[in-house]
């Protein structure tokens, strides 16, 4: 396999952050939610204006996993104000990891984690959170094997539906 590398993303990779991660989030979550649930969430979530005000955002940051220039997955980053629950200027939420299924198990998913802890402890940063839905086995491993563990929960709206998200912190 030709080597993965990150790079961060700017407004100008709006459209290719849509496609990447409407098709990311379907091979994701299609099995497990109503096709109008998962539409309406994809709708709303990676629309256009939404994603472009996201990339925009000074508090949050974006990368590709890319092989060969293309992009396999992304990494979403939130700073202060732009987290998307507790706003503590001394973590860093991580949003969104998301690899095309193609490449599970090709080490994406470990290079963009990694650049997510690079950057916290670049800025000096306490802990890294994360919400993952509690049936997300695949995702729950992953963080727990890279030292994360629960401390809350809430509750994440896919379309009409309430989920239950694990919320899941790193101490740096």
């Amino acid at each position: 396999m030709n080597v993965i590398v990150s790079k961060e993303l700017t407004a100008a990779n709006v459209m290719q952050l849509q496609a990447l991660s409407k098709s990311t989030f379907t091979e994701t979550f299609s099995s497990s939610n109503s096709e109008s649930n998962l539409n309406a969430y994809l709708n709303n979530a990676f629309n256009l204006e939404r994603l472009t005000a996201e990339l925009n955002n000074i508090h949050s940051k974006f990368y590709f996993a890319l092989i060969d220039n293309l992009p396999i997955g992304y990494l979403k980053l939130n700073f202060a104000e732009a987290q998307t629950e507790l706003q503590d200027h001394t973590s860093l939420e991580i949003e969104r990891i998301y690899v095309l299924k193609e490449f599970h198990g090709a080490k994406v998913g470990q290079l963009l984690f990694s650049k997510a802890v690079e950057m916290a402890k670049a800025c000096d940063l306490k802990y890294i959170w994360l919400g993952v839905w509690e049936k997300n086995t695949q995702a729950l491993k992953f963080y727990t094997k890279n030292g994360f563990v629960q401390f809350d929960q809430h509750i994440f709206k896919m379309g009409d539906e309430d989920q239950t998200d694990y919320m899941m912190q790193l101490i740096l």
